[in-house]
């Protein structure tokens, strides 16, 4: 086929290079077009906050909760998701009302992570958001690991969103800066028995450089350390919100 036109030609690699570049133009859709649409309208509802909404470019809900396939009728455990205003509970509690079953927890047991929060074998889907960080201090990584595959069913599905350090520097244990290593979660999850399903860029961030004084905290939302300084605070905001992996396990 032979292209007189170059104009056409530009345009046509143009849209070819989008497709390749843009991690949400390939994602296949898990979910109904019917469940898409509620999700985007719970997503956009004024019922959230207005900051909770203004961080809907930087968290992409949508093709997040497409991915890990979270269904309304679902039994759906969401690990740390914070108070009544939870930036993911204020989309999944509603989301699945009357039909699933949102079951927010954190972990408040001496003994183990999560022990007897909710009975084993018994959800459908375990997500982790922006909470890697509170599997660190109480107990050790692998112990919380092993709870939440507990808590699925054969087949269930554990998603985790994080924010992605560099592999080149090896893992901190104590997580100071905020990142964790994406082969560390890896290697926590297949540890405990889960297998790695497919992972996306849907959250990812290449103008997260991770080399900031106060680590993932200097960026929004947090902009710790830059209150006095008016030019590196905008240079945080300029970059935005944390590179991230977005990780899709299966209890087999």
């Amino acid at each position: 086929m032979v292209f007189k036109n170059s104009k056409l030609l530009l345009t046509l690699v143009a849209l070819l290079l989008c497709m390749m570049w843009n991690p949400l133009a390939a994602q296949q859709s898990f979910l109904s077009e019917q469940n898409l649409a509620r999700l985007q309208e719970l997503i956009g509802s004024p019922n959230r906050s207005e900051g909770a909404r203004a961080r809907n470019q930087y968290r992409h809900p949508l093709p997040t909760l497409d991915f890990f396939d979270v269904s309304p009728q679902l039994t759906v455990v969401e690990i740390w998701p914070g108070g009544q205003g939870g930036w993911y509970r204020s989309i999944l509690e509603p989301y699945m009302a009357g039909v699933g079953n949102y079951i927010p927890i954190r972990a408040d047991s001496d003994e183990s992570p999560f022990l007897g929060l909710v009975p084993d074998n018994s959800a459908d889907r375990v997500l982790v958001f922006r909470a890697h960080g509170f599997m660190i201090y109480d107990y050790p990584a692998q112990d919380y690991y092993h709870s939440l595959y507990g808590m699925l069913k054969p087949g269930g599905i554990f998603g985790i969103v994080d924010h992605r350090g560099v592999e080149s520097i090896p893992q901190d244990p104590e997580g100071e800066n905020g990142y964790v290593n994406q082969s560390h979660v890896i290697m926590l999850a297949e540890n405990a028995g889960f297998e790695l399903l497919d992972q996306a860029e849907i959250n990812a961030n290449p103008q997260d450089t991770k080399d900031y004084p106060n680590g993932v905290y200097s960026l929004p939302p947090t902009l710790r350390g830059s209150t006095l300084n008016r030019r590196f605070r905008a240079q945080m905001r300029e970059i935005g919100e944390s590179d991230r992996m977005t990780l899709k396990f299966i209890k087999r």
